[in-house]
């Protein structure tokens, strides 16, 4: 990457236009139908404001964290998304060696299916991320390679009982490559909170978080079935338009836990001071898919790293401004509704 190499997130965003494939750069950044939820989860973020705190020993703050046994060098995680190869060459292995490098676990996609090893030989702490197919034997046989190669959590998504309907993939031709209907990896639409008691039957040393939560009586039930972890998500906004963003379902989720495990986030996170507001609002840490979309493409791996440290030094600074010395000190009242 040159001297002018992007900044912000948006910058990012820009310069992976640039050098994608439309179809391919529109599969990742749109959403499903008008995009109302894809919008509003950036937007969520607007309606709070950071209240700092002064005189709070917070100039050179420590960001570090642990969730589910993993530690983070700081509260952001990569969250699973497909088919990194079309983006670039270096596909899930250099977003898995930028996790490495900035001390960040990333969730691993379940359509890297052969390319699990290559991934985990890059020693980035690994969540994997879990789709139950239609075709159990399958499913378990990824779930036990995800046990042996050392991925230290189980991330079960339970949002897509049907793909969304995204019009931008419809007018550009776009075509999943993976998990047509009649293959090992179609989605299992029919699932049920029973279904978790199967999955720890699998990998019984790897705790699971279930991915794709928004309503506090689904949060009840996620803990009530046996879930280690929550995270908050809408899919980023690729499955059902008009679902709320993630940042506004995240309390009542948080509420709902009432600290017997913790809760993630995703969705519309474009600067380190988003991630203070996640947290504050009760979140462990954060999930970012899209911004390591952008950085992967324009610069591989090198690319993901920047993209990581801008969050990052962003979050530090807003940590020093609000007066949080620790990621412990970032609290309920730093952030007020606008």
């Amino acid at each position: 990457m040159s001297d002018a190499s992007p900044v912000t997130l948006d910058e990012w965003e820009a310069a992976a236009r640039a050098v994608l494939p439309a179809g391919v750069f529109h599969y990742v950044a749109g959403g499903a139908g008008a995009e109302r939820t894809l919008r509003d989860n950036d937007a969520a973020f607007d309606r709070w404001t950071i209240w700092p705190s002064m005189l709070r020993g917070s100039s050179d703050p420590d960001p570090s964290t642990s969730v589910l046994g993993t530690p983070f060098a700081f509260p952001i995680a990569i969250a699973p998304w497909a088919f990194q190869w079309q983006v670039h060459s270096e596909g899930e292995p250099g977003t898995a060696r930028a996790a490495a490098a900035h001390g960040v676990p990333m969730c691993v996609s379940s359509t890297v299916l052969d390319g699990l090893e290559a991934v985990a030989a890059t020693g980035a702490a690994l969540w994997w991320q879990l789709y139950i197919w239609r075709n159990r034997e399958v499913t378990a046989d990824l779930v036990r390679r995800a046990e042996a190669v050392g991925c230290r959590a189980l991330v079960w998504t339970v949002d897509v009982p049907a793909l969304g309907r995204r019009h931008r993939d419809t007018r550009s031709g776009y075509a999943l490559p993976l998990g047509p209907a009649g293959t090992p990896q179609e989605f299992e639409p029919n699932l049920t909170w029973d279904d978790l008691a199967w999955i720890r039957a699998q990998a019984p040393s790897l705790p699971v978080a279930v991915k794709g939560i928004l309503r506090p009586d689904d949060a009840h039930a996620a803990i009530e079935h046996g879930a280690d972890a929550i995270v908050v998500s809408n899919h980023g906004g690729r499955q059902l338009d008009r679902a709320p963003a993630s940042l506004d379902a995240l309390p009542g989720v948080v509420e709902a836990a009432d600290g017997r495990v913790p809760v993630l986030v995703d969705g519309g996170i474009r600067e380190g001071a988003d991630v203070l507001i996640a947290l504050a609002l009760g979140a462990a840490a954060v999930l970012v898919g899209r911004p390591t979309a952008w950085g992967l493409a324009v610069g591989g791996q090198t690319g993901v790293e920047a993209v990581l440290a801008f969050l990052r030094d962003g979050l530090i600074n807003a940590m020093a401004n609000a007066g949080c010395p620790t990621i412990r000190d970032i609290r309920p009242d730093l952030v007020r509704p606008t």
